[in-house]
């Protein structure tokens, strides 16, 4: 093994994904128990849909949750952790394969290359620093991959709210803003986020 590169697979998965999806989300389960189920859903959806999770690598708060749904409904997934975040946020040994990373910049451009697209659950600093960098790398043509935001509970009304602000005050184009689809509802943000990045609508499979 390479230094800090570490792979678990699964000797269990007999396809290959048939799309691979990034999501962002808290390292924590927030107040509301309906986070955990929207996390819980999102997870049980890609694995239902042969699709891999590509996360952050960790078991606490709805990154675990995502992780484990998928790997419950049949799907593989692909953490990615730095070093010094091993500890902080248990990484998830669990994972079809779980990459130790030297730094935050190495996990993000891994985890970019390995998605076909983008999806923010709620959470927190980390994930609005991700979604943003992703919608940056969008908007400047350093990838063309969807990137969306699963608006539950409304929890990103106010976020949304504020880019239109910054749009109506000239910072921001339309154009730039309409890069990220944003949704109330997980199924249907997921399947055209999935649509979007090329794939035929994917077909809910039977676990084995």
């Amino acid at each position: 093994m390479t230094a800090h590169d570490a792979i678990h697979p699964d000797p269990q998965a007999q396809r290959a994904p048939t799309f691979s999806l990034c999501v962002y989300c808290g390292s924590k389960t927030g107040h509301s128990p309906e986070f955990a189920h929207i996390a819980i859903q999102v997870g049980t959806w890609i694995g239902q849909h042969g699709g891999q999770l590509v996360y952050g690598g960790g078991r606490n708060g709805l990154m675990g949750l995502v992780a484990e749904s998928t790997l419950a409904a049949g799907g593989t997934v692909v953490g990615i952790i730095p070093s010094a975040l091993v500890e902080r946020e248990w990484a998830h040994d669990g994972c079809t394969e779980l990459h130790v990373v030297d730094t935050m910049h190495d996990r993000k451009r891994l985890m970019a290359e390995k998605a076909d697209a983008f999806l923010a659950l709620p959470g927190g600093i980390g994930t609005f620093e991700e979604l943003f960098e992703v919608w940056t790398w969008r908007q400047l043509g350093y990838h063309d991959k969807p990137v969306g935001v699963l608006n539950s509970l409304g929890y990103y009304d106010g976020l949304m709210a504020f880019i239109d602000q910054v749009v109506n005050q000239g910072f921001m184009s339309d154009w730039q803003k309409q890069l990220v689809s944003v949704g109330s509802e997980a199924e249907p943000l997921l399947a055209q986020l999935v649509e979007a990045a090329g794939f035929s609508p994917p077909a809910r499979l039977e676990l084995l």
